[in-house]
């Protein structure tokens, strides 16, 4: 499915009329401008899944970011735009086909990342909370407690159970269980999984970071499982080979002047990883 179907920014003659109209001089930086004219990329037309592909410092974060906020996609993590970016989105136009029954939504790293992060703070929260209980269960258990007003109906509840049910028992009746432990790669994975549903436009920055090549293949047969079953259309800004050989995908290489279409083969990074693999291609059939 193809909701966003092309994408214009700023071309460098664009920007340039822009900084002879402009009076603000006291600006270190212009940014997002001048990133993406840098290597002409002016324009990009979109398949179901589309992928932005380059180096650090190439601008497919930066390109990803400004899309996603021209279509006023959703995100959890906060982003910090400069002073220059309304402008720049101004400059920018985006052709949609139609509008996503589900929404559109960016995911960056920083979601993943606050994500297990979050996870990790309330199973802490909750072991902290479980050492606690087992101290009340000690201490109420052998405790003489009289009622004395209603207020003091929760705490005779506690008391009673604390002599009622055994120790393991009385915790587990006191408190919440912990969130299932995830591996960092699984907790990863779980949050593409909860945040992509049908009928959306997805914006990923890197979603490889926190995913083991294994999980760098189930991502990749997830989002082609819902682009092509469930009515998705993905951007995706990524260097993984894994995520590079999505089949099908329309790859624009942004380290390349101008920037180009290539096969996910053709790519520098790719043709590394193949070389790399090829000099020890003998020790692979020992």
């Amino acid at each position: 499915m193809v909701y966003l179907s092309r994408f214009t920014f700023p071309d460098h003659d664009r920007e340039f009329d822009f900084f002879l109209a402009q009076k603000r001089t006291c600006y270190d930086s212009f940014y997002p401008f001048q990133v993406l004219s840098r290597h002409g990329f002016a324009e990009a037309d979109f398949a179901p899944v589309t992928i932005l592909y380059g180096g650090n410092g190439s601008g497919k974060t930066t390109a990803l970011n400004i899309i996603a906020e021209k279509v006023a996609a959703a995100r959890d993590s906060a982003f910090n735009k400069s002073n220059f970016f309304p402008d720049y989105l101004a400059l920018c136009t985006a052709e949609m086909m139609e509008p996503p029954a589900g929404g559109c939504r960016i995911i960056t790293s920083d979601d993943v990342f606050d994500y297990m992060l979050n996870l990790r703070c309330l199973n802490e929260g909750i072991d902290q909370r479980r050492d606690e209980l087992f101290e009340e269960y000690l201490s109420t258990k052998y405790s003489k407690f009289r009622l004395e007003s209603i207020a003091d109906y929760e705490k005779l509840r506690r008391n009673n159970n604390a002599k009622r049910l055994t120790q393991s028992k009385f915790v587990r009746a006191e408190l919440m269980d912990n969130p299932r432990e995830y591996s960092n790669g699984e907790s990863a994975f779980r949050y593409f999984t909860e945040k992509i549903g049908e009928d959306g436009l997805y914006l990923l920055d890197e979603p490889e970071n926190s995913l083991s090549p294994a999980r760098q293949a189930e991502l990749v047969q997830f989002i082609e499982d819902s682009a092509r079953f469930f009515g998705c259309q993905f951007i995706i800004a990524t260097h993984s080979p894994f995520v590079l050989s999505f089949k099908g995908a329309k790859i624009y290489d942004l380290d390349e002047d101008p920037v180009d279409v290539k096969r996910w083969t053709e790519l520098p990074n790719v043709r590394a990883y193949y070389d790399f693999f090829k000099a020890h291609e003998r020790e692979f059939e020992r």
